[in-house]
């Protein structure tokens, strides 16, 4: 089965179709299977003095108005549904409140999202599960347990999902990836695994891919000195394609793992073992 590949344009589209549509873009010139967008409602996620307080940004001076700023509507997400259906890829949404994935609803996605900050919220879960669409879990900032409570609110919801390994710093450092996870959280829930990454670089999502995650999400961007809290953990288009297509040849490369020697070995096998008296059907 291919690695299912992720675009997550998050918020990094800063509010603006044009610059959405450009990153829908690139996901598709790199050859991703889907990409993902962020919803919120502001009034339920953020307190009111949080909101209130001051933050200069492209949109105002208030931290609720660099919020909304970065918040699509309903004609906006009919509008890039329009766009993914014609470009022929998937989209779908991370919900962050029960608002936001009612919202979401409307839209007849055919898949969902937990966000990894979202994981220990089991009202969301079970109103995620309860629509049966293929759900990926982040497990960012999560203990076993945390897991181990949503994998129970799905599976009793007969919903099919993944779990997505995730270290939710931005970036994360190479060193703090522990992509041995993927395996432990395979063997214990019984499950796929993908990974959700915000490294800088490439080599540790090659690894996830190496270590047969079912999944591969990472942010992308048009640049990462544009302005947003996510753009320095992303990637930009030519990196993106770099990341699809080493991650195709991976896939490639692992093989079935089976012990003999190649057909196309053989007739180095003669020329090296001729001394040998040596040929394949003798072989033992």
């Amino acid at each position: 089965m291919s690695i299912f590949i992720i675009a997550e344009i998050g918020i990094n589209h800063n509010g603006d179709l044009d610059i959405a549509k450009k990153l829908i873009d690139v996901a598709v010139d790199a050859g991703a299977d889907a990409v993902k967008f962020q919803k919120r409602d502001l009034d339920l996620v953020y307190t009111q003095e949080m909101l209130n307080s001051p933050r200069e940004s492209p949109w105002g001076t208030t931290q609720r108005e660099q919020k909304q700023g970065l918040e699509f509507d309903a004609e906006d997400y009919a509008e890039i549904k329009k766009y993914c259906q014609a470009k022929g890829i998937e989209w779908f949404a991370s919900a962050w409140d029960l608002n936001s994935q009612k919202f979401l609803q409307q839209f007849d996605c055919k898949y969902n999202k937990v966000a990894s900050a979202m994981i220990v919220y089991q009202d969301l879960l079970r109103l995620i599960a309860s629509e049966g669409r293929h759900t990926f879990i982040s497990t960012g900032m999560s203990t076993e347990q945390d897991i181990e409570r949503a994998v129970d609110i799905f599976r009793a919801a007969d919903c099919p999902f993944e779990l997505m390994h995730c270290i939710s710093t931005y970036p994360m450092k190479d060193e703090d990836a522990n992509l041995a996870c993927i395996s432990t959280l395979r063997n214990r829930f019984n499950c796929n695994v993908g990974y959700s990454g915000h490294e800088a670089g490439l080599a540790v999502s090659y690894g996830a891919a190496a270590m047969g995650a079912s999944s591969l999400e990472r942010h992308i961007t048009l640049g990462r000195t544009m302005y947003g809290s996510d753009q320095a953990a992303s990637i930009e288009p030519n990196g993106f394609r770099s990341l699809i297509g080493g991650v195709r040849k991976i896939e490639q490369a692992i093989g079935d793992g089976k012990i003999g020697y190649m057909e196309s070995e053989v007739p180095i096998a003669k020329k090296l073992r001729e001394h040998l008296d040596w040929d394949e059907n003798s072989a033992s």
